[in-house]
């Protein structure tokens, strides 16, 4: 790889880190290309990214974004998005699926190190989307309740006509 290539990625990561609401870094050791692919459609799904990074590029993007500093080492596999509930999720969902070559490693959630508790906590957590759509069953059911009501009470009337 040319420096003048190792320099693109490397501002392509850091605008990228910027804008990113969480990070998580992963260890992929000994997955299956077809098992990455499942990993990539998941994020590509939910409009996050998933890149695997050389060590040091990674650590210089970071560093440009301004975000903490994480060690990286060995195979480093990394999942971002807008959002912070989503990469949590994505890399909760490969780690359950694949345990015996996908493990998340640390994760940065607003460019600050989270712990693998809140990396967990936020993978539980519903989605934007999830959370309309309870919220819009709580709006709706009044007027469900009350139309069946008046469905029963107009049954009823006409069973007694």
């Amino acid at each position: 790889m040319t420096r003048t290539r190792k320099e693109e990625l490397v501002a392509e990561m850091t605008a990228e880190f910027k804008d990113a609401g969480a990070i998580i870094v992963c260890d992929y050791k000994g997955m299956t290309v077809e098992n990455l692919e499942i990993v990539r459609n998941l994020a590509k799904d939910e409009d996050s990214k998933v890149k695997v990074v050389k060590n040091k590029l990674a650590m210089i993007a970071l560093k440009n974004a301004g975000c903490e500093v994480v060690d990286f080492s060995d195979t480093n596999l990394v999942i971002w998005g807008d959002t912070q509930v989503l990469p949590c999720k994505i890399a909760d969902k490969a780690a359950t699926d694949f345990k015996e070559s996908f493990a998340i490693k640390t994760g940065l959630i607003q460019g600050e190190v989270a712990s693998m508790e809140t990396i967990n906590a936020m993978a539980k957590l519903p989605t934007r989307d999830e959370l309309i759509g309870m919220l819009l069953n709580v709006w709706n059911a009044p007027v469900q309740n009350f139309t069946i009501g008046m469905n029963a009470l107009a049954t009823k009337l006409e069973e007694e006509a």
